[in-house]
């Protein structure tokens, strides 16, 4: 048994904070539905108890603010009054920067401020749209379901991104093992054999090669580690500012099998932001100008731009798209289609599926070719170390006969 600490609503529309004792999660969420009360939050006592300080000092990640506007959200979407659900938030087990950003929010709502102008004030770490979406919900009346699209959009963003790195782990585990596994050999096992070269054996050139590279790496064994760090530093810095990292995109937009998971997955997220905030009746233009915000590649925004401004002056948004070369045919028909019958945000949501499916497609294709091509590089340069190695024994012995 587990004591939780949960938040949630009895049928009046009352937040309601307390424990329980229960088997597990999903238990004490029955628990709670038997009582006739609505979850917003259920959590382990104590499992969000750290030392002193050691909160403070861990970063604030999009996964906590997604957690912290979803029950903000869920709590409004109930009936819970906007002051009384900002309260709730300022005593629950987030973040303290989100702790401290309740409470300000809470200090703003008590002198009059608005919702938006509150949220904007704080300055946490969010996207530019979840703010405009706020905003369009609170002068619309649908702050509640403005934050929960917000909300839903962070984490497809979160999705996306947690998807990439995963499927990236292997991949990157496989070569770094490999280059260390390269290394090892370099520097342990080939200098054990470099006395040979001292019996004045006439060695084939591929094992002279491997014998000496290996005695010049264990010799040189700080300067090469040196230069392996600043080139990680070259390396980090060549991606240190949004200036640098969009030219990256730019390049990675070129190649064969990335190119076009970009491509798909720039246009993926163009998309379903631009669906969310013409579906919390944002202006178009103004939409259009915050989706592109989005987009990394330098090129492919200039293009976006260019048909921002085309459709300022009239044009139709897919024909507008069209001139500029900046989608598929696929997604100009969704678009024209989602134009003429009024649906845009739905067609918008559409596009955004394929394109999102497409590029997790082409991401699979890429990983079925770059992981066997990983090893067989990695295999071949072990094994021509080998081959050198085996050559000098052979060498050697030859000589000795």
């Amino acid at each position: 048994m587990a004591r939780y600490r949960y938040k949630a609503l009895n049928a009046d529309g009352t937040l309601l904070d307390g424990t329980l004792d229960a088997a597990g999660e999903r238990e004490a969420a029955r628990q709670l539905e038997r009582r006739g009360l609505t979850t917003v939050s259920l959590a382990t006592e104590g499992a969000n108890t750290r030392k002193p300080g050691s909160a403070r000092r861990r970063r604030l990640r999009q996964q906590d603010m997604v957690i912290a506007f979803h029950e903000l959200a869920t709590m409004l979407q109930s009936g819970v009054a906007l002051a009384e659900a900002v309260a709730a938030q300022t005593g629950g087990s987030h973040h303290p920067q989100l702790l401290a950003g309740f409470e300000a929010i809470g200090n703003g709502l008590r002198r009059g401020q608005a919702f938006s102008d509150a949220l904007a004030s704080i300055k946490l770490p969010l996207p530019t749209y979840f703010l405009t979406l706020v905003k369009a919900g609170e002068q619309a009346g649908m702050l509640a379901q403005a934050l929960a699209d917000g909300v839903a959009q962070l984490e497809y963003d979160l999705e996306v991104r947690g998807e990439i790195r995963q499927a990236l782990t292997y991949p990157a585990v496989l070569v770094t093992a490999g280059i260390g596994a390269v290394v090892m050999m370099f520097t342990f096992v080939v200098p054990k054999f470099a006395s040979l070269l001292n019996r004045g054996a006439d060695l084939p050139w591929l094992a002279w090669v491997v014998l000496h590279g290996g005695m010049f790496a264990r010799n040189h064994i700080l300067w090469l580690l040196a230069l392996l760090g600043a080139g990680a530093v070259l390396a980090w810095r060549s991606l240190a500012t949004a200036e640098k990292r969009a030219r990256w995109h730019e390049r990675i937009e070129r190649m064969p099998v990335l190119g076009p998971w970009r491509v798909e997955s720039e246009t993926a997220s163009w998309a379903s932001v631009l669906a969310t905030l013409l579906g919390n009746r944002v202006p178009l233009l103004d939409a259009l100008e915050l989706a592109q915000s989005g987009v990394h590649s330098p090129r492919r925004r200039s293009q976006l731009q260019e048909a921002t401004r085309s459709v300022r002056t009239g044009t139709p948004l897919a024909d507008a798209l069209e001139a500029q070369e900046a989608l598929t045919a696929t997604g100009y028909n969704l678009i024209r289609v989602g134009e003429r019958s009024g649906e845009l945000p739905a067609m918008l949501r559409s596009l955004a599926r394929l394109c999102a499916n497409a590029g997790r497609a082409r991401m699979k294709q890429f990983l079925a070719l770059l992981e066997p091509l990983a090893i067989l590089v990695i295999g071949s340069i072990i094994g021509v170390i080998m081959i050198g190695i085996i050559l000098a024994i052979t060498s050697a012995n030859d000589i000795a006969v």
